[in-house]
């Protein structure tokens, strides 16, 4: 059974969507703002506050080997587990903020600001 599998394929196959939701989760640690498109930012939210949750948890061996797992700069990782760790350790969700900027000019493709709050 298929229940509670939905997830954005963004029309890419597995590995390259893995790879580009690795890439922008990496990038919005390191500079916590990003712009990108609408759909991508929506499959952004629940990526990356599945990571802040996984780095919260009490075993910090475990998490430290979770986000390298998902991170391939060692700044991110770290950053992750120093910086936003103490900063959202009072809140459960919510991590992540979405705001909508208008449409891009070539293609006309929905563009957001996603940003930690």
């Amino acid at each position: 059974m298929r229940h509670q599998k939905k997830q954005n394929k963004l029309s890419l196959r597995a590995g390259r969507r893995a790879g580009l939701l690795r890439n922008l989760a990496q990038s919005l640690v390191i500079y916590e703002q990003i712009k990108t498109t609408e759909a991508k930012a929506k499959a952004l939210k629940s990526y990356i506050e599945r990571l802040i949750n996984n780095a919260k948890k009490d075993n910090k061996m475990n998490a430290i080997r979770e986000s390298n797992r998902y991170f391939t700069d060692k700044i991110a990782s770290r950053k992750l587990m120093e910086v936003l760790v103490k900063k959202y350790e009072n809140k459960s969700s919510g991590f992540t903020r979405i705001t909508k900027m208008g449409d891009r000019v070539g293609d006309a493709a929905p563009m957001v600001i996603i940003e930690l709050i």
